[in-house]
C-alpha cells in the first residue's frame, strides 16, 4: 500500500472515490496488478483509486505471555533505547566518552524490563497473549474516474499480464 510523500502538494480525498468500477477483486495484491498493469499499458494511472470494501479487523494470536517474554522484550526495547541515547551522547560529547556506550545500553535494558515487567504485573489477567492486528477487506473495486472504463477495459486487454 502506498502513502503519499510528505512533500506531496496534493493530500488524499477524505470522500469515497467515486467513478465507474473497471474490476472487483478477492484480494489488494490482485488490484494492484490490475493498476500496474493499466500503468504499463500508457494509461493514465493518477485518478484510479482501490476501495476495499466490507472491511473487517483480524487480530491473529501470535503466542502465549510469560514473565520470561515480557522481560526479554523490554530488555531488547530498552537496548536499543540505550544504544540511540549512547549514540546521540557520542555525538554530542568528546570523543573519549564513548567508552561508556555499553553501560548506557545496559541501563536501557536494565530500565527496559523493570518497565516492561510492572506494566505486565499490573494488566496479566487482561491479556495473557500476544497479538498482531490487521484490518482486511473481503473485495476490492479497482475505480476509474467515471466515463474512461471503456478505454481502461481496452488498455487493460492490451496488457501483457504481471507474472505472478
Amino acid at each position: 500500500m502506498s502513502t503519499p510523500s510528505l512533500f506531496s502538494r496534493r493530500g488524499p480525498s477524505p470522500a469515497i472515490p467515486r467513478g465507474d468500477v473497471l474490476s472487483t477483486v478477492d484480494t489488494h495484491g490482485e488490484a494492484q496488478s490490475i493498476v500496474n498493469r493499466l500503468a504499463h499499458a500508457g494509461y493514465n494511472v493518477s485518478n484510479i483509486a482501490i476501495v476495499g470494501r466490507d472491511l473487517v479487523t483480524v487480530e491473529r494470536v501470535t503466542g502465549r505471555l510469560t514473565y520470561a517474554r515480557v522481560a526479554l522484550r523490554g530488555a531488547l526495547n530498552g537496548a536499543w533505547f540505550g544504544l540511540f541515547f549512547s549514540l546521540v551522547l557520542s555525538l554530542l560529547s568528546e570523543p573519549t566518552t564513548t567508552f561508556v556506550m555499553p553501560a548506557v545500553v545496559a541501563i536501557g535494558a536494565g530500565m527496559g524490563v523493570l518497565i516492561t515487567l510492572a506494566l505486565y504485573s499490573i494488566r496479566r489477567r487482561r491479556q495473557d497473549f500476544s497479538s498482531v492486528q490487521q484490518v482486511l477487506a473481503s473485495r476490492y473495486e479497482v475505480t476509474v474516474p467515471s466515463g474512461t472504463a471503456g478505454a481502461a477495459q481496452r488498455a487493460l486487454a492490451e496488457a501483457p499480464r504481471d507474472k505472478p
